[in-house]
């Protein structure tokens, strides 16, 4: 029942089911236009990442690193990095929902500031997330659309991670800097051979994403782990999100079968730097994730494609769902005021969505 609720009340998927309902009144969709490869392989994903979560891998990463913080800034700093190596293996949304209660519990115990290390470790996990091909649910559609191999790929990721992170960085300096009592460690222990097993099935799950073995076996694969290592596991995995993705994919071929509306969005596909820029414009009001997905039907620039979206997750509140995320667990868990945390956020947001928009616009005229 937890999982019936869970899924029934996720805004995301109820937008998406009305509007998919609505689309099936203009066409009927074609089976060849669902991606089951990504379907698969996000099953995997959010199955893995169940696991590592159930073992407590990133929460004793967090505090063996923290214990040793002796100012705001250097704790801040920590946090910050771990987020973006966390968004490269766990995705961003995990990231968030691990950290950010967790600095913040810290924070509270020690009179910390909230504001901005909590935009920093979000602004993190996007940034980690873009660098890999599993961090974000979008990169796993991009890398099966259009065939990309590990080698282009990470040519894509490497300066925009290289950029992000600096940027983020940058804005640690404006964290006061402040001695803070020694945080304790929490004796939080893990299990190694489960965790060096599901290194290894992420692994599988790596070639799976591109092709060199079928995405199905390591989603079977992931999946078993689970019942072997505690069944309940599965029960926490995110199956919104693949209802949601499974109804993108129905929406998107019943629109392209509507000459009007292929007519309207191919007028925006005429360049790399139009697929870019529309890709970053409607992330900001759709999310990257149903912005990739709509796009990538339309348009073959899918180095343009991959920079838009991972660079419209920055931004607006709803330029991805971690964004949402972050301001979510800091309603819950912060003790200062919401609508300040919004307007910092959203400042630091944007002007990382500018800076970024710049060099992708560079990056699309003088590196691809």
């Amino acid at each position: 029942m937890t999982v019936i609720k869970n899924i029934a009340k996720d805004r995301i998927l109820q937008i998406t089911v009305v509007i998919t309902i609505i689309s099936l009144f203009f066409a009927r969709p074609r089976i060849e236009d669902i991606n089951f490869h990504t379907l698969y392989s996000i099953l995997a994903m959010l199955t893995i990442i169940q696991i590592f979560s159930y073992l407590h891998v990133l929460d004793v990463l967090a505090y063996k690193l923290t214990a040793s913080a002796k100012s705001t800034r250097r704790l801040t700093a920590i946090f910050t990095l771990l987020s973006i190596v966390s968004g490269m293996f766990l995705t961003n949304d995990i990231t968030v929902l691990t950290l950010i209660p967790l600095y913040l519990t810290i924070a509270k115990r020690h009179q910390l500031p909230e504001i901005l290390p909590v935009t920093l470790i979000g602004m993190g996990a996007n940034i980690g997330a873009a660098f890999t091909p599993w961090g974000n649910p979008h990169n796993i559609f991009v890398v099966n659309r259009y065939n990309v191999s590990p080698i282009k790929f990470f040519s894509w990721s490497i300066p925009l991670l290289l950029v992000s992170s600096l940027i983020v960085l940058l804005f640690i300096f404006f964290v006061k800097d402040k001695p803070i009592p020694t945080v304790p460690l929490e004796d939080i222990r893990i299990s190694v051979r489960p965790v060096v097993i599901t290194i290894a099935v992420s692994i599988f799950f790596f070639f799976g994403v591109f092709n060199i073995v079928p995405a199905y076996v390591p989603a079977i694969v992931a999946i078993i782990l689970a019942l072997i290592i505690n069944p309940s596991i599965m029960l926490h995995v995110d199956y919104a999100l693949l209802l949601t993705f499974t109804c993108f994919f129905i929406f998107i071929s019943d629109i392209q079968q509507i000459p009007f509306i292929v007519a309207l969005i191919s007028k925006t596909m005429f360049s790399e730097h139009s697929v870019f820029l529309t890709s970053i414009i409607s992330s900001q009001f759709i999310s990257n994730v149903p912005s990739t997905i709509l796009i990538g039907k339309f348009t073959n620039y899918a180095e343009a494609l991959f920079l838009g979206s991972n660079i419209g997750g920055f931004g607006s509140i709803v330029g991805s769902m971690a964004n949402m995320l972050v301001f979510k667990s800091f309603a819950e868990n912060g003790t200062v005021s919401k609508r300040k945390f919004f307007w910092v956020f959203s400042a630091l947001e944007f002007a990382g969505l500018i800076v970024l928009t710049i060099l992708g616009w560079i990056v699309l005229d003088f590196v691809l």
